[in-house]
């Protein structure tokens, strides 16, 4: 059994039907991108039109009003979080609808018993199982009727203290392809303070506390 994580964004419809001011990935809205320090420049591009997707922008938007927009911003938020496979049964347990990947870190508060919001429609959850744990795509009506049924992934409890530092040193390669696209896009201060801003809003570099089990 080989469990992966990694962080990923959900494609908003509005970013692929709209014009953003740098060349961006062509990716189905829906799907979903994977964020890592290998994150060609029209994905970093894509990543970071998906973050202005929800911010006021006069059309058609120029280069520096889009990013002056970001930073503008008390909070960026994406629609996304973490992604958990098995790659021996190709099984894949997806973010629900409306969990955030600014919400990444709460993943560490499974080794205290408790499970994080991790979205709705579908609704994955993550339920206690012995010597482990088992995220469900789908905790639906079925989990409260005590009966739960259909995809899921099984973690291993030694393992998720890894994988999340594994996300965190993704998320960190992130910013470093982030700042190499800000310097080639031509943002000159602003890739540094955008840099910042993505830094503290999704607490990428901050210190990652996570207790094995016990």
């Amino acid at each position: 059994m080989v469990i992966t994580m990694e962080a990923v964004i959900e494609i908003p419809a509005v970013t692929a039907g709209s014009s953003p001011p740098w060349p961006v990935a062509a990716m189905a809205p829906g799907s979903w991108l994977a964020l890592d320090a290998s994150c060609a420049d029209d994905q970093v591009g894509l990543f970071v039109a998906a973050l202005a997707a929800r911010i006021e922008v006069q059309p058609p938007g120029s280069r520096d009003e889009v990013v002056n927009a970001l930073l503008a911003e008390e909070f960026l938020i994406a629609p996304g979080g973490l992604q958990v496979r098995d790659s021996t049964t190709g099984t894949v347990v997806t973010p629900g609808c409306c969990a955030g990947l600014e919400d990444w870190r709460d993943w560490a508060q499974v080794v205290n018993g408790d499970s994080p919001w991790l979205g709705h429609d579908p609704g994955p959850e993550i339920e206690p199982v012995s010597n482990g744990l088992r995220v469900w795509q789908d905790g639906g009506p079925n989990r409260y009727r005590g009966r739960w049924a259909g995809v899921h992934v099984d973690l291993p409890h030694r393992a998720l203290p890894g994988l999340l530092n594994g996300v965190q040193r993704d998320l960190v390669g992130l910013l470093e392809a982030l700042t190499g696209w800000a310097t080639r896009v031509g943002l000159q201060q602003r890739g540094s303070a955008l840099v910042e801003a993505i830094d503290k809003n999704f607490a990428i570099t901050a210190p990652l506390d996570v207790e094995p089990f016990r």
